[in-house]
């Protein structure tokens, strides 16, 4: 970037007079039998263009207006549409042009109507498949915005406004999917659910959603995978394993179906980590989506996923060096023993779609999510705690010279889930002229089976430890214990759980004008009662209804403005892992989290440097109540389960996006949180997941002289979050925070082929796309650590605090094709 460009990027928030406002419309024109159509005309009153030999075109229309499109060839019939879209939108439209039939009759389509005014962020899919990360995918995007934060790139998890990790809904296709139950560490989470290569559209709601989401405290990510047009082929190979898809369209176009298979292994992360191990994992899922279209109004679909992951853990040993330069220490630890885990899921949705007119459209969902988990282990560990030689040229520099401590600790596990979430749901929506009414009625049983045996030896100098509340530490040598020797953590449980559920929701939205001005307005109510069972113990049936809604005004002004309001009262009622309290046994009787949210958004697009740009502002503020508070230990969250405290969570997030660099999309976010917890009215404490500052950008680029040559940057620093502190300690007497977190990732790519380059012989004509990639991860090679361990000086009874750090510097090489 040069310094004249340096030098605008710093005052880009600079109010500017607004230009000419433009958006792009493009996409690929087929025939009936799903073939390109090259040389169809497309033309506007103003401009127009012409598909290429693949069927492929792109025009630059007038924004904010209503522009109408005519397609012609001269086999074809004509097809006439009209757009209306926001300033710097790109929009998709693919017709297909038929022989000896009428056309579609002119229809509207308005970028700004389902987005912008709903506070819904949309992220390009092209994004997820480029972006480098130890994770790539629709999370490691999600990273990248204000107010949703994530200090473990180990883990697909992530915590929004103050949130924590249970407390975001994910859909795909309409339907709720679920994450394992037992994971307790990054590196055996394996892969997200969303399979990023089936993927058409990604929509992100950080607050203040609608009541045709669920009932969740603080986020909604909204997926929707493709519906083909042609057979394709994808496939993308990397160090870290690899994936395919395969898209295909019957003859008649009533049968689509995309399939994908997905294989990871996390090796090249973990043996980079500062624990040698001898590990062995294995994360493969496959999953479909299929649809066939029975009549002009009938249409069933079916989404099914299968996964199987197997994490084995074999460490050996482990040197952590920390302290200062003038009194460096370490921590030099050998194991004994292994872990087996293993994570099989198996989710299938049928779901059915009737167009009762061309208002009316009703749906009927059928959907069943079954896991099976293992989670075993028997680790010991005994370590040496002292002074490291700092002689530089001693044949023993940077071992451990002196031991101020010596001891171990035994770690045993048995824990064993199964589960069954069975639903059914019917849902519909009616269009009256500018009014859309939606509802729902769903149905979901949840049975849930689960042995939990966890526990933990701690010794110090041949000493066993007690546990906490016990008495203290001990004073042996120097004292006699008269405490009976006992586990330091003992926990175990046996749970045979049935939570019925019923929820209903109904809701109203409609465009219209005040004035010269545009408005949208959206309210709504939900309702859910559960019933919770354990064994022979029935919880009361709770019930509770949930108002939302929004409103949305864009003023005729010279400056393009979209003011947004949105607020509700949202609950949380408690699913499994939010009803076992920190003995392992389920409170049938816990009530849900509620919080009431008040959100403040406005869009701002402008031209800077004759290319579009948006700047999102959005503040907020939650009351929380009935919370039940939590801990977490890497992405474990141990619940107290027993509503005993009050919360609030306050902030401000800023994103500014657009074209830094001509044709590709980029964007700085910058969030600033407050998060406040009074657990039985002990006073206010930060929450576990008080982020209280965010910075990122997702940046690509190219060389100007070969634009074929392409870089891509994701960057993300976080203020450190409490956690510090041993899990057993009390929030109240250690509010420690762990260090900032820092991480850059950087991939290049060279493009071999595209779309707008295309071979007609050689070794390169199969492809439809082919590109060669390298990655760094971690560039800067920061030290960042997710919790730490403590041990104990047995002279001076000192406990040190010994940080777990994540993966160092990593090399990834990776291709991509499409044929």
């Amino acid at each position: 970037m040069t310094k004249t460009n340096a030098l605008k990027l710093f005052i880009f928030l600079i109010p500017l007079f607004t230009l000419a406002q433009t958006a792009t419309i493009h996409g690929v024109i087929l025939d009936e039998n799903t073939l390109p159509i090259e040389g169809v005309n497309i033309k506007t009153p103003t401009n127009g263009t012409q598909t290429n030999t693949n069927g492929f075109y792109e025009l630059i229309i007038e924004a904010n207006t209503n522009v109408t499109l005519v397609y012609s060839h001269i086999a074809h019939k004509n097809v006439r549409v009209t757009v209306n879209l926001k300033n710097g939108e790109t929009f998709e439209f693919n017709p297909v042009m038929k022989m000896a039939v009428e056309q579609m009759s002119t229809v509207v389509l308005n970028g700004r109507k389902r987005k912008d005014v709903q506070g819904i962020v949309t992220i390009e899919p092209e994004l997820l498949r480029k972006i480098p990360s130890a994770n790539p995918g629709v999370e490691n995007i999600l990273l990248s915005l204000p107010g949703v934060n994530n200090n473990n790139e180990l883990s697909t998890q992530y915590s929004v406004r103050g949130g924590n990790y249970d407390e975001n809904l994910v859909y795909v296709n309409g339907i709720e999917v679920y994450r394992p139950f037992l994971v307790r560490s990054g590196q055996q989470e394996g892969l997200s659910f969303v399979n990023s290569d089936l993927v058409a559209n990604v929509d992100f709601s950080a607050g203040g959603f609608q009541a045709k989401y669920g009932d969740k405290l603080s986020s909604v990510l909204d997926i929707s995978y493709k519906k083909p047009i042609a057979f394709g082929i994808a496939a993308d190979l990397s160090l870290l394993g690899g994936s395919i898809a395969v898209e295909t369209v019957s003859n008649d176009s009533k049968f689509t179906g995309i399939a994908g298979v997905r294989y990871r292994d996390n090796t090249l992360l973990v043996s980079a980590k500062e624990t040698e191990t001898n590990y062995d994992p294995s994360f493969l899922d496959a999953q479909s989506y299929l649809t066939y279209q029975f009549t002009d109004r009938f249409e069933l679909s079916f989404l099914g996923n299968a996964s199987l992951n197997t994490y084995n853990y074999e460490p050996q040993t482990r040197q952590t060096n920390f302290g200062t330069l003038d009194n460096p220490l370490a921590l030099l630890v050998f194991y004994d023993g292994q872990e087996r885990d293993s994570y099989q899921t198996l989710f299938g949705a049928l779901q059915g779609s009737y167009q009762v007119n061309d208002n009316v459209t009703v749906n009927l969902v059928a959907s069943t999510y079954h896991t099976t988990e293992e989670e075993h282990f028997d680790i010991l560990a005994q370590y040496r705690l002292g002074e490291v030689n700092s002689n530089i040229g001693d044949e023993d520099l940077g071992a451990v010279a002196f031991s101020e401590g010596i001891g171990g600790q035994l770690n045993h596990g048995r824990n064993d889930l199964d589960a069954l979430i069975t639903t059914v749901e019917h849902k519909g929506t009616a269009d009256l002229n500018d009014n859309e009414i939606k509802w729902s009625v769903k149905y979901t049983n949840e049975d849930i089976r689960d042995r939990l045996i966890e526990w933990e030896v701690i010794d110090s100098a041949g000493f066993s430890i007690n546990p906490p509340g016990s008495g203290g530490f001990n004073q042996e040598p120097y004292e006699p214990d008269s405490f009976p020797i006992t586990a330091f953590q003992n926990v175990q449980a046996r749970n045979n759980t049935q939570i019925n559920r019923l929820q209903a929701y109904l809701q109203w939205s409609r465009r219209a004008t005040l004035g010269d001005a545009e408005v949208w307005y959206n309210a709504g109510v939900r309702s859910h009662s559960w019933t919770v069972k354990d064994a022979t113990v029935t919880g009361a049936t709770q019930t509770v209804v949930s108002p939302r809604a929004q409103f949305a005004i864009k003023p005729n002004w010279e400056k393009d403005m979209l003011f947004r309001i949105s607020s509700g009262l949202y609950y949380q009622p408690p699913f499994y892992r939010e009803l076992r309290g920190a003995n392992g046994r389920v409170q049938p009787d816990v009530k849900a989290q509620r919080s009431f949210h008040l959100v403040l958004g406005n869009d701002y697009s402008f031209k800077m440097w004759d290319r579009p740009f948006k700047l999102t502002t959005e503040t907020y503020y939650k009351k929380l109540s009935d919370v039940n508070p939590y801990t977490v230990e890497n992405v474990r969250i141990r619940y107290r389960a027993n509503n005993s405290a009050e919360a609030y969570a306050y902030g401000l997030d800023l994103r500014l996006n657009g074209e830094f660099v001509p044709g590709t999309e980029s964007w700085f976010s910058f969030g600033y949180l407050k998060t406040e917890e009074n657990i039985n009215n002990r006073g206010y404490i930060a929450r576990p997941t008080d982020q209280r500052l965010k910075f990122a950008a997702l940046f690509q680029d190219y060389v100007p002289n070969l634009p074929n040559f392409k870089m891509y940057l994701n960057l993300v620093y976080n203020t450190g979050l409490p956690g510090g502190s041993p899990s057993y300690a009390d929030p109240y007497d250690y509010q420690l925070r762990l260090p900032d977190y820092k991480r850059a990732d950087i991939g290049f790519q060279f493009v071999v082929v595209d779309d707008k380059k295309q071979y007609a012989s050689g070794w390169k004509k199969p492809f439809k796309a082919l590109s060669l990639g390298f990655e760094i991860f971690n560039v800067f090679d920061v030290q960042n650590s997710i919790t730490n361990t403590w041990v104990r000086d047995v002279y001076s009874k000192r406990q040190y605090a010994i940080p777990n750090y994540l993966m160092p510097r990593v090399f990834n090489v990776r291709t991509s094709m499409r044929f």
